[in-house]
């Protein structure tokens, strides 16, 4: 018997936990069960508390506070991951009794290595998605940030790496632009759309650019300081680094956007009915049989 599940990443402050929390709530709501896994070994605030915490196993704080090992917090927690490779039946003991009723939402750490090209994470996806006990159909959720889009460096440099994700962890994958409410306000809907979708032409109207000469600023783009900062970002080799990331972009087409507002019920219910889709969550469900009376009238 298959198990369903959702694995929640991205980058630190991108939301993560609280589109975790809106979807708990959303399916509590809905009268559908949801069991909650944190794997953030240094999480300590949950909304809803959840049902196996692999700071029961491990935690980043005892890592880094351990006087042999002197782990900073990027180290500590890929040892925190690596411990857990070492002690999955942590995880099958508490899954494994899961009927397919569940959606088991992984809440994962922001640490962007762990989706990039350090090989823990397909580890954990074979250990979850293999036929056995586990068997669970896992889909990828990739949330960034909708504010990236206002920074073309950053919205091409994170689209490139949901795309290091998808190819790695080769799941079903979706990528999310996540608080949407703080840009609602400041980018027209007809405009936002080009960013469903990476496209290099979005480097041409960069607003970094615009502000510079609105504001009359020259740049030493020849400056070879490292902490001249306009100075980089404004250089020819800068540039032709985005052109290249988002060339690559294009030419692979494998990455797009659905939008995410976490406190509108209606955005919450759309991302999960493209989970559910994923996942193939509704071909498991029984069908629903005609109530006697029904059928009698439609005779």
């Amino acid at each position: 018997m298959s198990k369903y599940g959702v694995m929640v990443m991205g980058p630190a402050g991108v939301g993560k936990s609280t589109f975790c929390a809106s979807l708990i709530t959303h399916l509590q709501l809905n009268r559908r069960s949801a069991f909650y896994v944190n794997l953030d070994p240094a999480a300590e605030h949950f909304e809803h508390e959840p049902d196996v915490d692999i700071k029961e196993l491990i935690s980043l704080e005892d890592v880094m506070e351990d006087d042999e090992m002197r782990w900073g917090p990027n180290g500590g927690l890929i040892y925190c991951f690596e411990f857990l490779m070492q002690n999955l039946d942590f995880l099958a003991e508490k899954l494994d009794s899961l009927t397919e009723e569940y959606l088991i939402i992984f809440d994962m750490p922001g640490q962007i290595e762990l989706y990039t090209h350090i090989p823990v994470l397909p580890t954990l996806i074979k250990f979850l998605t293999q036929p056995g006990a586990l068997d669970i159909r896992l889909c990828a959720a990739y949330l960034l940030e909708a504010t990236f889009v206002v920074d073309r460096a950053k919205y091409f440099a994170g689209s490139l790496s949901a795309m290091s994700a998808m190819i790695m962890l080769e799941v079903p994958h979706l990528n999310i632009l996540s608080k949407m409410d703080l840009v609602k306000d400041q980018m027209r809907k007809k405009d936002f759309k080009r960013f469903l979708v990476p496209d290099t032409t979005l480097l041409e109207d960069d607003p970094a650019d615009t502000v510079r000469k609105r504001m009359g600023v020259e740049v030493d783009v020849h400056s070879s300081d490292p902490a001249d900062k306009d100075a980089l970002m404004s250089g020819a080799t800068f540039k032709r680094l985005n052109a290249a990331v988002a060339n690559l972009l294009e030419n692979f087409s494998m990455v797009n956007y659905l939008k995410l507002d976490s406190t509108d019920e209606e955005s919450v219910q759309a991302i999960l009915s493209y989970i559910d889709d994923c996942i193939q969550y509704h071909e498991a469900q029984e069908p629903k049989e005609l109530a006697e009376e029904e059928f009698e009238e439609e005779e």
